[in-house]
């Protein structure tokens, strides 16, 4: 069966098992090779394409459009700016990039099945039309749990659990709202994704935008 006739459902869950094992072989190569700082410059090279895919959308949607969202666009770049660098320092640290990816993850696949189960309330209709207040509560809950998960395993910051559901619930509430701010910036350039680079996800940062505000968050709580 093609990717593309998979439903949106399976490649949410396949992506999202991807994502998990990808950082798992990356952490490991860096285990084995830690000068390399693989977690680091794959980081980078991630954020890179994704500013970059903002950039060719932008010059598709030419100059009117961007005239009339300047200050909009302007401030993304920016923000994916802070990303980059942010990846950058926090890359060194591993553990904690697994740990934030697992709390990420858990948030979108339980906002999306929450918001599929439940329905209800959109949040800003006016930013993204498929996000409800259900999707919301359901993303918190489901980061939170990843967030616990790993603390359990790990212990990376000593025997505070309740630091771990403190974490978790902000993770996951920062990478809902970068989330949403990425869909705001496409509903102004008038596209669906950034990219289709990935088959039945669009572009990358249509994948790591969830990153948008929790990287520079990490970095200054570093």
């Amino acid at each position: 069966m093609k990717t593309s006739n998979l439903s949106n459902s399976v490649l949410r869950f396949i992506s999202a098992a991807l994502m998990l094992l990808a950082l798992f072989g990356i952490i490991a190569l860096e285990s084995w090779f830690p000068a390399l700082h693989v977690v680091r410059w794959v980081g980078v090279a991630i954020v890179s394409i994704a500013i970059y895919e903002v950039f060719k959308c932008l010059k598709s949607a030419g100059a009117e459009v961007f005239n009339k969202y300047a200050a909009y666009f302007i401030t993304f770049l920016l923000m994916l700016g802070l990303m980059l660098v942010s990846v950058y320092f926090v890359g060194r640290h591993p553990w904690i990039m697994l740990w934030l990816l697992m709390i990420i993850v858990g948030a979108d696949v339980g906002g999306w099945l929450f918001g599929k189960i439940f329905g209800g309330d959109k949040m800003w209709e006016r930013l993204s039309a498929n996000k409800t207040w259900a999707g919301q509560i359901g993303g918190v809950l489901c980061g939170t749990i990843m967030s616990v998960l790993f603390f359990m395993y790990l212990k990376p910051f000593g025997e505070d659990a309740l630091f771990a559901v403190l974490f978790g619930c902000t993770i996951a509430l920062l990478s809902q709202y970068g989330d949403l701010t990425a869909s705001f910036i496409k509903r102004c350039m008038g596209i669906k994704d950034f990219s289709n680079l990935l088959p039945g996800h669009g572009g990358i940062l249509d994948r790591f935008d969830g990153w948008i505000y929790v990287l520079p968050f990490i970095w200054f709580f570093i």
